[in-house]
């Protein structure tokens, strides 16, 4: 571990059973980019074992084309009721289970550390984190993806960057107002607040 790689590719997943997102980051240095981010949709699709055969096929597919070293997926959160826990639990042991298959090391985090990660509230909305993860990254209007589970697939990869230790072998913050200071954005999405919509 001590030979740090120049380059790693790092995938985001926000398991679903209806859409589940996926983004891919590429690690250079200490330095994050968005490679690709999109959603897979089996709305459509009504057998329930099927779409877990289809997230296990998509999700493989992701893995095949970008070459990820590492997997960062998001924890299911509880307070649902136990039908939806289980099946949100079922779409995301399927995606472990892809990432297993080519030899994937898998890191869990909380919906909530995510969001701390990204915006320093554990609170934020999904369009709060998206609008954030755009100024970081630096992505256009055009590459945002409209469906949130996609930019909640990034930032979950993102949240797996910073774990790594890499932006602070750049610059040493004090606080979270600090970090936004020196990197020269905006804490929230600003007047342009939508409304709550899910």
């Amino acid at each position: 571990m001590e030979s740090r790689k120049t380059e790693k590719i790092l995938l985001g997943i926000d398991p679903g059973t209806n859409v589940m997102g996926y983004g891919v980051l590429r690690v250079v240095g200490n330095k994050a980019e968005m490679m690709a981010m999109g959603v897979i949709n089996m709305k459509n699709m009504r057998d329930p074992y099927l779409r877990l055969g289809r997230i296990f096929e998509r999700v493989t597919g992701v893995i095949d084309e970008y070459k990820p070293d590492e997997l960062a997926i998001e924890a299911p959160f509880y307070g649902k009721n136990v039908q939806s826990m289980l099946k949100l639990g079922r779409a995301q042991g399927v995606a472990i289970a892809a990432a297993i298959v080519r030899d994937i090391p898998i890191h869990e985090y909380e919906p909530r550390k995510i969001k701390v990660a990204i915006t320093g509230n554990g609170a934020a909305s999904k369009e709060q984190v998206a609008g954030m993860l755009q100024r970081m990254l630096h992505i256009s209007a055009e590459d945002m993806e409209v469906q949130m589970d996609a930019t909640d697939a990034l930032a979950a990869a993102y949240c797996h960057f910073i774990q790594m230790g890499a932006p602070q072998s750049e610059k040493k913050y004090s606080s979270w107002k600090d970090f936004v200071k020196k990197r020269g954005l905006t804490p929230n999405p600003s007047p342009k607040e939508e409304g709550s919509e899910k």
